[in-house]
Protein backbone atom coordinates (compact mmCIF):
# COMPACT_ATOMS: atom_id res chain seq x y z
CA UNK A 1 0.00 0.00 0.00
CA UNK A 2 3.02 2.32 0.77
CA UNK A 3 4.33 2.04 -2.57
CA UNK A 4 0.97 3.00 -3.72
CA UNK A 5 0.48 5.97 -1.69
CA UNK A 6 3.81 7.45 -1.36
CA UNK A 7 5.37 10.49 -3.00
CA UNK A 8 2.19 12.33 -3.96
CA UNK A 9 1.31 9.26 -6.10
CA UNK A 10 -2.55 9.27 -5.66
CA UNK A 11 -4.07 12.19 -6.88
CA UNK A 12 -0.68 14.41 -5.37
CA UNK A 13 -2.67 14.06 -1.71
CA UNK A 14 0.05 13.65 1.15
CA UNK A 15 0.05 10.87 2.85
CA UNK A 16 1.67 9.56 6.42
CA UNK A 17 2.46 6.11 7.05
CA UNK A 18 3.11 4.61 10.20
CA UNK A 19 1.79 8.07 12.41
CA UNK A 20 1.40 7.86 16.30
CA UNK A 21 -1.85 9.72 17.29
CA UNK A 22 -2.54 9.73 20.73
CA UNK A 23 -2.47 5.74 22.22
CA UNK A 24 -2.68 4.07 18.57
CA UNK A 25 -0.72 4.16 15.17
CA UNK A 26 -2.25 4.87 12.40
CA UNK A 27 -1.34 2.89 8.95
CA UNK A 28 -1.71 5.50 6.83
CA UNK A 29 -3.17 9.34 6.88
CA UNK A 30 -3.78 11.93 4.84
CA UNK A 31 -4.54 15.13 7.12
CA UNK A 32 -5.24 17.37 4.87
CA UNK A 33 -8.63 15.22 4.36
CA UNK A 34 -8.27 13.94 7.48
CA UNK A 35 -8.53 10.60 6.30
CA UNK A 36 -7.26 7.22 7.65
CA UNK A 37 -6.43 4.37 5.99
CA UNK A 38 -6.20 0.68 7.66
CA UNK A 39 -5.11 -2.36 6.18
CA UNK A 40 -5.88 -5.03 7.89
CA UNK A 41 -5.64 -9.09 8.62
CA UNK A 42 -8.84 -11.48 9.82
CA UNK A 43 -7.79 -10.82 13.57
CA UNK A 44 -9.64 -7.06 13.27
CA UNK A 45 -12.75 -8.75 11.83
CA UNK A 46 -14.53 -8.15 15.69
CA UNK A 47 -12.04 -6.25 17.52
CA UNK A 48 -13.58 -3.86 20.20
CA UNK A 49 -10.18 -2.59 20.38
CA UNK A 50 -11.10 -0.95 16.84
CA UNK A 51 -14.38 0.16 17.81
CA UNK A 52 -12.70 2.34 20.27
CA UNK A 53 -10.25 3.42 18.54
CA UNK A 54 -12.88 4.62 15.60
CA UNK A 55 -14.53 6.53 18.30
CA UNK A 56 -11.72 8.30 19.25
CA UNK A 57 -10.66 9.19 15.39
CA UNK A 58 -14.20 10.46 14.38
CA UNK A 59 -14.37 12.31 17.64
CA UNK A 60 -11.03 14.12 16.46
CA UNK A 61 -12.93 14.73 12.67
CA UNK A 62 -11.02 12.00 10.93
CA UNK A 63 -13.01 8.84 8.27
CA UNK A 64 -11.61 5.72 9.00
CA UNK A 65 -11.16 3.32 5.80
CA UNK A 66 -10.24 -0.24 6.18
CA UNK A 67 -9.11 -2.44 3.55
CA UNK A 68 -8.50 -6.40 4.18
CA UNK A 69 -4.77 -7.60 3.40
CA UNK A 70 -6.20 -9.82 0.52
CA UNK A 71 -8.11 -7.20 -1.24
CA UNK A 72 -4.60 -4.04 -1.01
CA UNK A 73 -2.57 -7.50 -2.65
CA UNK A 74 -4.93 -9.19 -5.16
CA UNK A 75 -7.01 -5.73 -6.10
CA UNK A 76 -4.81 -2.60 -5.67
CA UNK A 77 -6.68 -0.69 -8.68
CA UNK A 78 -10.16 -1.17 -6.67
CA UNK A 79 -8.22 0.10 -3.40
CA UNK A 80 -7.16 3.00 -5.13
CA UNK A 81 -10.49 4.02 -7.07
CA UNK A 82 -12.39 3.46 -3.39
CA UNK A 83 -9.45 5.62 -1.45
CA UNK A 84 -9.91 8.54 -4.40
CA UNK A 85 -13.89 8.24 -4.14
CA UNK A 86 -13.25 8.72 -0.10
CA UNK A 87 -11.03 11.76 -0.89
CA UNK A 88 -13.21 13.27 -2.78
CA UNK A 89 -16.38 13.35 -0.32
CA UNK A 90 -13.88 15.08 1.98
Amino acid sequence: MWRLLRDRRLARFKFRRQVPFGNFILDFVCFEKRLVIEVDGSQHASSTRDEAREAVLIAEGFRIARYWNNDVLQQPSAVLEDIIVKLAER
